[in-house]
């Protein structure tokens, strides 16, 4: 059988760009919604032409582009100056015009805070004609645009130090042996004079920048030091450590769009619920809002903002508990029935910290009482200082089996003489110290690591300054009794309002459903698992356009081609 003939490359063709453009292509939608925007209130640069110099290029011509290339996972500007040549669809956005890659590199960076109100407008349009159900957040990490090699955190820092101090010294005994030598020519299959001077200014150049980058970190209390992407940190995913971004995303229950987004660079979602909501409670305005989410953001504090400000988190409960016990602060009000029928947000509060269930949460909270607690007030507010004077003198304490805090530099001192920098603060108040590679190095791990534990973590509550090492007295002897140094106080009985509140099973169930494929979708398909561009202001604009490229897919296949057409038209 002959094989199929094409076309002959060199007849002549009667037909424009329209006719090699589908009819139901992505690129009409991207059109029509662009054509439909005002761009002066989006906030783009340089939206009139400007009367003298060389022209410019529409500034719905690179919108147009960018929306594109986000829907194809075609983000790079290189690549986006390539498509304007090859890509047919993007000949037919472009009417024909192929602006270079720093043409369009120059308009995303200059109008990247517009990129949200963008991403905002086309939700709106959507709003108008579909049905809105509760809200689903969940958190994702993003790689940013920084290598882990220029990412340091106070314990790397430390290591390279220690590191780059041994090759010194190696360098200078092998200067001060040289001198020694009458003839340079005897050590042979060495290094000549020069070669190790130039490694030894090599070396101390290094030791010199990373000691003040440790001193920048240290006095403005920075837990890490990125060097290309300044607002971006090691978090640990499920691939390993990398410099990224935790980006929250607020996806809808009924029509599975993403609704909202927050770009943070919190290595863990406690806490960030209601910060991810707050917008989406605004636009409802005051209407109370329902939110679900996994076991990351099991944090109290953040649940009672939540309702206190109309938003119902449906937050998915430890094992064994079918409700949330949450404790707020009572104030005396006067609650009228009219107060207690309200949605807005002030009355809200109010009834909650009046011990009154809201006629809005009557479903959700079980039970409210104003109960009586007594707490620990500590005589003096002001963090305790060290006994010890000088840093030689904590370490001498620490090597007699204490772990020794310096309060000022926040750190700890082991009974090995290493630092432990600070790793977290925990829901207790207290703060967790740790080095990783000082105790995968430790020759005295085996006196001070018990178990199968890889390296040692402390807990250290502000007023304490040192604990004793149990397993290195038992095994090195040593003073068994840390010193006293905790403040007194007293105990004082205070008011709360304690509230039952009990999450909905069924929301909770259903947000695997709604929440886990928009990020599967935006990092496979569209080729989105990575950041371009540096800085939060930025990522925040990238995010933007990734959600957006996410919900045009999402908008056509439940509304269909003509009339998502009609939806942007409109």
């Amino acid at each position: 059988m002959p094989y199929k003939q094409g076309i002959d490359r060199n007849q002549l063709m009667m037909c424009s760009l329209d006719c090699f453009v589908a009819s139901d292509s992505i690129a009409r939608i991207i059109d029509a919604f662009v054509n439909g925007l005002d761009m002066a209130e989006m906030g783009f640069a340089r939206v009139k032409a400007a009367k003298e110099g060389r022209p410019a290029y529409e500034t719905e011509a690179l919108l147009s582009l960018h929306l594109y290339g986000s829907r194809k996972g075609v983000r790079s500007s290189r690549k986006l100056d390539e498509a304007c040549t090859v890509n047919v669809e993007v000949k037919w956005l472009m009417n024909g015009l192929e602006p270079d890659f720093r043409t369009i590199s120059d308009f995303r960076k200059d109008n990247i805070d517009s990129m949200k109100k963008v991403f905002k407008a086309f939700n709106k349009k959507l709003a108008e004609v579909l049905k809105q159900g509760f809200k689903s957040v969940d958190g994702n990490k993003f790689q940013a645009n920084n290598s882990k090699d220029n990412n340091f955190t106070a314990n790397k820092l430390d290591d390279r130090i220690e590191w780059l101090n041994q090759y010194s010294d190696e360098y200078l005994r092998q200067l001060e042996e040289m001198d020694k030598l009458d003839e340079e020519s005897e050590l042979t299959g060495q290094f000549t004079r020069e070669e190790i001077e130039e490694k030894l200014q090599a070396t101390q150049e290094r030791l010199e920048l990373y000691k003040s980058y440790r001193n920048y970190m240290e006095e403005n209390g920075l837990s890490q030091l990125s060097l290309t992407d300044p607002d971006a940190k090691l978090m640990k995913s499920k691939n390993g450590y990398m410099v990224s971004y935790n980006v929250q995303t607020v996806v809808d229950s009924e029509t599975h769009l993403i609704n909202d987004f927050l770009t943070t660079d919190c290595p863990t979602d406690h806490g960030l619920l209601y910060e991810t909501l707050r917008e989406q409670k605004e636009e409802h305005g005051d209407a109370i809002i329902e939110g679900t989410a996994d076991n990351g953001y099991q944090v109290a504090e953040d649940i009672v903002k939540c309702l206190e400000n109309g938003i119902i988190p449906h937050v998915s409960l430890p094992v064994g508990q079918s409700t949330y016990e949450l404790e707020t602060g009572y104030e005396e009000n006067e609650i009228t029935e009219e107060m207690k029928n309200s949605t807005t947000a002030e009355n809200l509060k109010k009834c909650l910290r009046s011990g009154v269930i809201p006629t809005a949460y009557e479903r959700a909270i079980e039970a409210i009482e104003v109960i009586e607690k007594r707490q620990l007030v500590r005589d003096n507010s002001d963090e305790i200082r060290s006994t010890y004077g000088t840093t030689e003198e904590m370490i001498a304490r620490a090597m007699l089996g204490f772990f020794v805090r310096d309060p000022e530099r926040n750190i700890v001192y082991c009974p090995a003489g290493a630092t432990l920098r600070q790793k977290s603060v925990k829901k207790t108040g207290a703060t967790r110290y740790a080095n990783k590679l000082a105790c995968n190095r430790c020759k005295f791990r085996d006196k001070c690591i018990k178990g199968k534990a890889e390296w040692k973590e402390v807990d250290f509550h502000k007023d304490t300054l040192e604990k004793a090492n149990q397993n290195w007295q038992k095994n090195g002897g040593g003073t068994t009794t840390p010193q006293n140094n905790k403040r007194r106080g007293h105990f004082e009985k205070v008011k709360l309002v304690k509230i039952t509140f009990r999450p909905d099973r069924t929301k909770m169930s259903e947000r695997k459903c709604i929440s886990e494929h928009p990020f599967g979708t935006i990092k496979r398909t569209m080729n989105s698992s990575y950041f371009l561009l540096r800085g939060k202001k930025k990522v925040d604009g990238e995010v933007a356009l990734m959600c957006l490229g996410y919900n045009m897919i999402i908008a056509k296949n439940l509304l269909g081609f003509d009339k998502l057409m009609e939806v942007m038209v409109a």
